[in-house]
């Protein structure tokens, strides 16, 4: 079941348009109650429905040129203990399991090639870390986006 309605999507896209709009402004925009939207941006805080602010940082910005995804093989039974070490290592920007020949997806970023080698070390001498794969992203294609869900979304409820 969603967690979001018409109403929410509405207000994520006047969000999308304009990110620091307040509450009364985005009432305006939409045409809604101000304590409409005020009751949703405190249920989405609470909920945590929006990502926190740094996901919207670049690493690039922070002379963090190089972008890398290592897959990892891990012993099963301390995958627990190695997101942990890895939630430990500041260029780690995000772990995800998966299904299939690697266990975890990890991107990481880093000044160059040296401090790339330099990561891929550290996570790989993580205990319960048995091989690992490095991938150098070459080229972003389409960036991390919800918007077309969003869009798809209201679209379909507006029938």
């Amino acid at each position: 079941m969603p967690r979001l309605d018409r109403t929410d999507v509405r207000i994520l896209l006047a969000l999308c348009d304009a990110p620091r709009a307040t509450g009364v402004q985005l009432a305006g925009l939409l045409g809604l109650a101000r304590n409409t939207v005020q009751s949703r941006l405190s249920r989405w805080d609470t909920d945590k429905i929006l990502q926190p602010v740094d996901r919207c940082v670049s690493p690039r910005d922070l002379g963090l040129l190089l972008r890398a995804f290592v897959t990892a093989i891990v012993d099963q039974h301390r995958l627990e203990e190695v997101i942990a070490h890895l939630d430990g290592v500041p260029e780690v920007m995000e772990v995800v399991g998966l299904s299939g020949a690697a266990d975890l997806h990890i991107e990481v970023a880093a000044s160059d090639a040296d401090d790339l080698y330099r990561i891929a070390g550290q996570i790989l001498a993580v205990p319960g870390i048995d091989r690992t794969n490095v991938s150098i992203a070459m080229h972003q294609a389409i960036p991390y986006r919800t918007r077309p869900l969003l869009e798809q979304i209201a679209g379909s409820q507006a029938e």
